[in-house]
């Protein structure tokens, strides 16, 4: 089986969460034999990892991007008078339309794999729309002319920025609740006009099915086209760490370009933090992740004997080896955490909120602490700074978890499942037609 896989972010190295995603889900279905060609868009500085993936792809295009705030403004006046997405209009390049057109054009593709929502353009690109459906009970193509579809969603992103305004200023409210309907509207037909749709938690499962069942489309839907696949990690990769018993340091992570990270770490370095620091003068916040706002460096600049700010590291082993805590405070976000996996690998004691949480099969209290309001958040990261014995049994636990539920290799059974039938169909097509 040939598999086209669209991506936004070149996945490797599997240093932020959809990276983690992505490359994991990558090196899977390449392990099951099947002939992958990647198309994704790279920046200046991802150029060097791309060696990597080629060694394990049959075929990598690679499509130059970059960003500018100036070309943002640009994008979202033309997203006014389009209708679509702001993010659609963004990532809508000629040149990733000409390169998936080429291997469409050149090579038997039996799937397109895209990866995230913008990628979904490309698959439905204007030379290729789908008029009518072709689709049979076992779910191949009556007519094996065009490839079967899947969108990998690594989030309900309508919910996202649904919560994103309830969060903003309020003259900002309006625009933000207009912009999560058009992406509820976009997501919602994508949702139906491909075969399969994989979502990370069951939440996202509903809320992409609200979302497709308030799409205007012609073609036969069904709920069971919907899968749930959460994230996953390489425990045999991931090694648990070994706790410092007097360790004062709260560790923070994530991609601090993302709104929905920083404003989390935003809400707890002022309304937290300072709790902490007044029960316990020597505690110590490290805040590492890429693109760090400049409010950030500043806290840090204001507060250089207990908050460390790292930008970018290469690798986070060290960070948790000598972090006492790790906080995942989220606010608004969709989908499933991969910090929080990621620290559950690691055997770190977490703490964090009702939407961090959620998608993650974690007991509050046994695998992980949960506290929504600033005093209960603070009072939870005093209690295991202060107690080595609950920090202990909470990290085991977590790993455990781990182990047993969001390994790669038995999560990833579910992605398995959707590509036997697609091949059991294919096999039926080509019989049909001998």
């Amino acid at each position: 089986m040939h598999i086209l896989f669209l991506t936004q972010i070149v996945p490797y190295p599997p240093d932020a969460g959809p990276k983690v995603k992505t490359w994991n889900v990558i090196r899977y279905l390449v392990g099951l034999g099947y002939q992958l060609t990647l198309a994704t868009f790279v920046r200046p500085e991802e150029e060097k990892h791309l060696a990597v993936l080629e060694e394990i792809c049959y075929q990598v295009y690679s499509i130059p991007i970059r960003r500018s705030r100036f070309e943002d403004v640009g994008y979202f006046l033309r997203s006014l008078l389009t209708g679509r997405p702001f993010l659609i209009e963004r990532d809508d390049l000629d040149e990733m339309r000409s390169v998936v057109e080429r291997v469409l054009a050149r090579q038997d593709v039996d799937v397109i794999h895209a990866d995230q929502l913008t990628m979904t353009q490309f698959a439905l690109n204007p030379q290729n729309q789908r008029q009518e459906s072709e689709i049979n009970h076992d779910g191949w193509h009556n007519k094996h002319e065009e490839p079967i579809l899947i969108f990998d969603a690594h989030n309900a992103v309508w919910t996202i920025l649904e919560r994103m305004a309830e969060n903003v200023p309020w003259y900002l409210r309006p625009l933000a609740a207009f912009e999560a309907s058009k992406v509820k509207r976009y997501e919602g037909k994508i949702v139906t006009d491909f075969d399969y749709t994989f979502a990370v938690t069951e939440i996202d499962r509903v809320s992409l099915l609200s979302a497709a069942k308030s799409a205007i489309n012609s073609r036969p839907f069904r709920a069971d086209q919907i899968s749930v696949v959460p994230i996953a990690v390489d425990s045999r990769e991931v090694k648990p760490v070994h706790l410092v018993e007097d360790s004062g340091s709260i560790l923070t992570l994530g991609t601090l370009h993302y709104p929905p990270n920083a404003d989390g770490i935003r809400w707890f370095f002022e309304q937290v933090f300072p709790i902490i620091t007044e029960r316990i003068p020597g505690a110590h916040l490290t805040i590492v992740g890429k693109n760090p706002p400049q409010d950030f460096i500043q806290f840090a600049d204001q507060n250089p004997n207990c908050v460390t700010v790292t930008g970018y590291v290469p690798d986070l082993k060290p960070y948790f080896k000598q972090a006492a805590v790790l906080v995942i405070p989220v606010r608004a976000g969709g989908g499933m955490r991969v910090r929080i996996l990621e620290g559950l690998a690691h055997g770190q004691a977490i703490v964090t909120t009702t939407v961090g949480l959620e998608g993650i099969e974690a007991e509050p209290g046994k695998e992980v602490l949960l506290a929504d309001s600033p005093q209960e958040f603070a009072e939870a990261v005093i209690g295991l700074l202060e107690n080595f014995n609950l920090r202990v049994e909470i990290a085991r636990n977590g790993r455990r978890l781990i182990e047993e539920h969001y390994d790669w290799q038995v999560v990833f059974q579910k992605i398995f499942d959707v590509y036997q039938q697609i091949e059991i169909g294919m096999r039926k097509v080509t019989t049909e037609n001998e």
